[in-house]
């Protein structure tokens, strides 16, 4: 019995270990909807709605002031969910759970929102794996 050169084996390894990278992100991005799904289901288990400030947006997150009916005023640390499009100083309707107000989101926006960019980003990855195993595959059908 021969033993493979160094060369396969570090391909076949690297190869391994793009698959185990791939499938770390597709379970990131599968649980992603799932997380934004339960916090909408619990946004309307419990639903409050209100007009609300944006103080500011940042890449990471979107910090939004609103009051609740009883005088307390909410600024969400974590920020708003589904932000896109919203500009500092513009009001906005949104939803928050009455027993958690730091869970808030903008009125009508849902996880259905969170699809396409997870899909997408998922997709590319996907892509840029098999190129790369293609490559490394075929460079060793050379040596």
């Amino acid at each position: 019995m021969t033993k493979t050169p160094r060369g396969v084996r570090v391909r076949r390894a690297a190869c391994r270990a793009l698959f185990v990278v791939g499938g770390v992100i597709t379970l990131v991005c599968v649980l992603l909807p799932i997380a934004c799904w339960r916090d909408d289901v619990a946004i309307e288990r419990s639903m409050g709605q209100a007009v609300a400030q944006v103080d500011s947006v940042s890449f990471n997150r979107t910090v939004v002031r609103y009051a609740t009916p009883d005088g307390r005023v909410i600024i969400p640390s974590q920020g708003v969910l589904y932000p896109d499009g919203l500009k500092v100083g513009d009001n906005v309707r949104v939803e928050y759970d009455q027993t958690n107000p730091e869970l808030t989101r903008v009125a009508g926006r849902t996880a259905v929102l969170s699809l396409l960019p997870v899909g997408t980003f998922l997709v590319s990855v996907w892509i840029v794996i098999a190129a790369v195993v293609t490559v490394l595959r075929r460079f060793g059908t050379r040596v």
